[in-house]
């Protein structure tokens, strides 16, 4: 009798098990899905595109940057249009990857600057770089009348959470045929801190007055650089005026960042570029 009893109660046990392996599951995810449904649940997602960005230094900014501004199929000022030779076999060395430099269409976000204080940004960086004497006084403020301001992205495609927000301040195409003198013809400016990496600029100023020397010192200290070393290599085929000289910075990795300060004679324009 006994015996009977406890295969009873083991057939129910079993039985039991059965079920629940069953419809348990189902049970548990039906009271879960109730107490969630209806609810809005919030969850933090890092994704790999420009909207999540590593904390980068400003040496990898700027390489980014260069990187960016050389995969364009246009240079950046007038003049370099209109002079820009084919460099190949100079040595300017591509690493492996790609890099690309695109209109950001969402707009500026977090703590970046804003069309509405690209402007002001602009004048306050121009302000310091006269106070630094890397920018002669005698250029003008920007006005907004004057100029357009277009946010870019520049970005490390293999690695996309390396990328690099920028503005890019120019003169208008309505000011085509404006006096030019003393003006900032176009400037790259960091969306996040306002510091300006690249600018084209009319004044009076000469070439022998000018400090090559003394103005990347006060640039890249002005920018948080490592200090750079001199180019090794100041072939005059590397630029479309015999009024240069080049720099290099530490880049990612064991690449390197060359910036150039020049000057066109003839339209006094004077020039601070990270691009070829």
């Amino acid at each position: 009798m006994k015996k009977n009893m406890r295969n009873i109660a083991f057939l129910l046990f079993v039985c039991l098990v059965m079920a629940f392996s069953i419809w348990g599951p189902e049970a548990i995810a039906e009271y879960r899905d109730r107490e969630i449904l209806g609810v809005t649940h919030a969850q933090t997602v890092e994704t790999a595109g420009e909207g999540y960005r590593y904390t980068l230094s400003s040496n990898e900014r700027l390489y980014i940057l260069a990187k960016c501004l050389n995969s364009q199929s246009f240079p950046e000022s007038d003049q370099n249009a209109m002079t820009r030779k084919d460099e190949d076999g100079l040595e300017y060395q591509e690493p492996e990857g790609s890099y690309a430099f695109v209109v950001n269409h969402r707009g500026p976000s977090g703590k970046e600057i804003t069309d509405a204080e690209i402007i002001e940004s602009c004048n306050e960086g121009l302000q310091i770089l006269k106070d630094l004497g890397i920018l002669p006084d005698s250029v003008r403020k920007v006005e907004a009348s004057a100029y357009d301001a277009v946010l870019y992205s520049a970005i490390d495609v293999p690695e996309p959470q390396n990328n690099v927000a920028v503005w890019k301040v120019s003169l208008s195409t309505s000011q085509k045929n404006a006096r030019k003198e003393n003006r900032l013809i176009d400037a790259y400016i960091d969306a996040d801190d306002g510091r300006i990496y690249e600018f084209y600029a009319r004044s009076s100023m000469r070439w022998e007055e000018m400090d090559p020397d003394e103005i990347i010192a006060r640039w890249s200290e002005y920018m948080g650089l490592e200090e750079p070393e001199v180019y090794e290599d100041q072939n005059p085929l590397l630029e479309t005026t015999p009024y240069f000289k080049k720099y290099v910075f530490a880049g990612m990795g064991n690449e390197k960042t060359i910036v150039t300060i020049g000057f066109y004679e003839g339209i006094n324009e004077f020039f601070l570029k990270v691009s070829k």
